[in-house]
């Protein structure tokens, strides 16, 4: 019994040592991470590419349940004429995980800060998921901070978010949300609840839940492989991550509030939507008229399922 349990431990071990940042980095040469503190939380981000460039650097930001891993597939290519950081969302991976601040317009505030401190003027910027509310509220509050604004699968907050359905349409709920059309999503719901889902899922847990949402979430399953998911289980196994991760969604009704003060974006936009196609759509009719959202044959999670579209599509939009 001794000796399964050390090897148990031993195993253990070997996991978070491969799924370290440092360990990441060494599958990506020429990148490098650092930390800057804004308004009293620590940020982690990884950057690397051409600071040479006329270009603007482009910023990246991941949403849940992944880190700044999520665009490990792009940042080598993007980097090859532009400075490219990808950031640790406050609550993510590295980042600090304070008790609140969740709500997008402060977490953006993260970012401006971030952008300020390194001196890097102004940017183009990627959000998927929470990331994409974040990157949108940053392009809102900060527009002399951003010259381009691009979108993966998820819209920003709006009053529409607080009329979605508790319970799915009869039989549409399935095995794979499909084109997005009767997604359920209820885990908008379930990270509501304080502390249950971090007493639920945590000490490993976290790893039955996340299967099943990159099964749920995705076309291509076998785009987010072995390390991938070592990765991301890692990141979000301790009741702290878990906590800080539930206070994006819990942070919600706050964000809805605040999106009253946004005005349409001028600046340019670009959406790209797999299941997320419509909901892009309907809301970027209003809070960004000129965007332009385009149909992609992906799931949920862009960056891993299409990187070379995705590539594409940023390389030509940024010009």
């Amino acid at each position: 019994m001794v000796a399964d349990e050390t090897l148990a431990r031993t195993a253990d071990k070997g996991v978070v040592l491969a799924t370290s940042d440092e360990a990441l980095l060494a599958r990506l040469p020429g990148f490098r991470q650092g930390f800057i503190d804004v308004e009293g939380v620590r940020l982690h981000y990884i950057e690397g590419g051409r600071s040479d460039s006329e270009k603007p650097p482009l910023i990246l930001l991941p949403g849940w349940p992944q880190t700044w891993w999520s665009y490990h597939k792009i940042m080598p290519q993007l980097a090859r004429n532009r400075r490219v950081i990808a950031v640790d969302l406050r609550g993510m991976g590295a980042s600090g995980k304070p008790i609140g601040g969740y709500d997008k317009k402060t977490m953006a505030a993260d970012i401006a800060g971030l952008v300020r401190q390194l001196g890097l003027g102004r940017v183009d910027i990627v959000g998927h998921d929470i990331g994409s509310m974040v990157a949108y509220s940053f392009a809102a509050n900060h527009p002399d901070l951003t010259d381009k604004l691009v979108l993966l699968d998820v819209a920003p907050p709006d009053a529409g978010l607080a009329t979605w359905p508790m319970l799915p349409a009869p039989g549409t709920f399935g095995d794979k949300v499909g084109d997005g059309s009767h997604a359920y999503v209820w885990w908008f719901a379930y990270h509501q609840v304080p502390e249950l889902h971090e007493k639920m899922a945590a000490d490993g847990r976290i790893r039955m839940e996340q299967d099943w949402f990159f099964h749920y979430l995705t076309r291509d399953e076998a785009s987010i492989d072995a390390l991938d998911r070592d990765v991301y289980a890692a990141a979000y196994s301790s009741r702290d991550a878990i906590r800080a991760g539930d206070g994006w969604y819990q942070a919600f009704p706050q964000d809805i509030i605040d999106d009253d003060s946004n005005a349409p974006l001028t600046m340019p936009v670009l959406a790209l939507g797999g299941p997320g196609y419509a909901w892009l759509k309907g809301v970027l009719a209003t809070k960004a008229p000129g965007a332009v959202v385009v149909k992609v044959e992906s799931g949920h999670f862009i960056p891993d399922e299409i990187p070379e579209t995705l590539i594409e599509q940023i390389e030509h939009f940024t010009g």
